[in-house]
């Protein structure tokens, strides 16, 4: 005898109420109508677990202060994870890596005689520390022809042409004491020289609006003289941590092979309290970590916080490439949370990296369309972690919103500009999506789909009988 969804919901609510989460268990009668009361029914539990309130005072935890890679700060950060992750009953690996990074100054000065408008300079990634002093002097692009002898001076620089370490090569060799760049476009100039070099100078970079004010009076003969400082900045080898906890399968016995992973990356730019980027992400991963603990799963779930994200995907790529092979096989998905809580940004879109559906977007826009009555768009996008796995045929998609809000990777990215709306729908979106996945019930589950676009669904024979 059918029952309707509303009597069926109250008779397993019964059970869970006797039994708990973990001793439900359906044995459907109609396939098709029992799987799709089964989704209505774990949409609703989960998006009534997830506590958005939670989420938010974790972010607030980890936002206090810029975590960037390999300092104290993000150590504090991963000794945080740990605890939550014990705290909802997993054991919690650290995973550390070690990589040549660079660590930011604390200070970047510009100071210049007879010239009285502010001025904002900030650093390049790799630029070096230094004291120095000299006469300012225009240097076109940075050209070796338009710089001649330059000894001792400071040279003022345009972006353009040339990379940034070129004109800050150039100058030096020249002879110069130190280097200003300004844009060439609206807007601050935010800039790396590309890695490591003993022969920089000090260099500093301003926006065009300064810049072409400054250049101005260096021409009409009202500055002579100006001093770089830039205090706190070194290159080396740094240690940073991926932080792992893993649900087994519930069921030995009815257990599959297969492995899902749920990440974000604990890290944050210099100077950004990373409260979007991406403590939001990391928040939401221990939430997840938290709920879906309380369900019978047939599934690996692997629960991950990557370090050194900022500064080039890295602790996503070392647990990768650490993987056994047969091991990284095993993995069907990845759902990748990063920059997930934002007020100010757009819309919640999914981002894979070749821009093709895969079996994450598959999952979270059958999730998305039941909880918010559409499918949440597909795009193609890369830089986050999602990367490393897509790069070796796993299928794997990054929750972002789209476009970001405007205090990206600035010491505004703070709690007070969290949506808590936001965090509880891609949450239950995407707690809904593993929870699809990796339920005991397997009658329904697609392949395991690794090539890059996805078929349509499609079930084994032998499921059906």
């Amino acid at each position: 005898m059918k029952k309707s969804i509303l009597k069926w919901s109250l008779a397993t609510t019964l059970v869970f109420g006797a039994l708990g989460v973990q001793g439900y268990v359906v044995k459907p009668v109609e396939a098709a109508e029992t799987q799709n009361h089964s989704n209505q029914f774990y949409d609703y539990l989960i998006t009534k677990l997830v506590n958005e309130h939670k989420i938010y005072r974790n972010i607030a935890h980890l936002a206090r202060e810029p975590r960037v890679a390999g300092t104290e700060q993000e150590d504090e950060a991963v000794e945080y994870i740990k605890r939550e992750f014990r705290n909802y009953g997993y054991r919690a690996d650290i995973q550390p890596f070690t990589y040549v990074g660079y660590t930011p100054p604390h200070t970047t000065e510009l100071q210049v005689d007879g010239y009285n408008e502010q001025l904002n300079p900030d650093y390049f990634t790799y630029s070096i520390s230094g004291n120095v002093s000299g006469e300012i002097v225009y240097g076109g692009l940075g050209k070796p022809e338009e710089l001649g002898d330059v000894t001792g001076k400071i040279v003022l620089i345009k972006r353009g042409e040339l990379s940034f370490s070129e004109k800050v090569l150039n100058a030096g060799e020249a002879g110069a004491a130190g280097v200003i760049i300004f844009n060439n476009s609206e807007g601050s100039l935010n800039g790396t020289l590309g890695e490591h070099n003993d022969q920089f100078v000090p260099a500093i970079s301003l926006s065009k609006a300064e810049g072409d004010a400054l250049l101005a009076s260096l021409e009409a003969g009202e500055v002579t003289e100006a001093t770089i400082n830039i205090e706190g900045a070194s290159t080396g080898e740094k240690t940073s941590h991926n932080v792992i906890a893993t649900k087994k399968p519930t069921s030995k016995l009815r257990g599959t092979n297969d492995i899902i992973v749920i990440g974000a990356h604990h890290d944050s730019v210099a100077g950004a309290p990373g409260a979007n980027d991406d403590a939001s992400g990391t928040a939401m991963t221990l939430e997840l970590a938290r709920i879906l603990k309380l369900f019978p799963t047939d599934t690996e779930i692997r629960f991950i916080t990557f370090g050194a994200e900022e500064v080039g995907l890295l602790g996503s790529t070392h647990y990768v490439n650490s993987l056994p092979e047969d091991e990284r096989d095993r993995i069907v998905a990845n759902f990748n949370l990063d920059m997930v809580g934002s007020r100010d940004a757009g819309d919640l879109v999914l981002a894979t990296l070749d821009g093709e559906p895969n079996l994450v977007t598959e999952l979270a826009q059958a999730t998305s369309t039941r909880l918010n009555g559409e499918a949440t768009p597909i795009r193609s996008g890369g830089s986050s972690d999602h990367v490393p796995f897509a790069e070796v045929g796993i299928p794997a998609a990054l929750f972002i919103h789209s476009p970001s809000e405007p205090w990206y990777h600035t010491p505004d990215d703070t709690i007070d500009k969290i949506s808590k709306e936001k965090l509880k729908d891609v949450a239950s979106i995407v707690g809904t999506a593993v929870y699809q996945q990796a339920q005991i019930d397997r009658m329904f589950k697609p392949r395991k789909q690794q090539a890059k676009k996805v078929e349509p669904q499609m079930f084994l024979e032998e499921d059906l009988k």
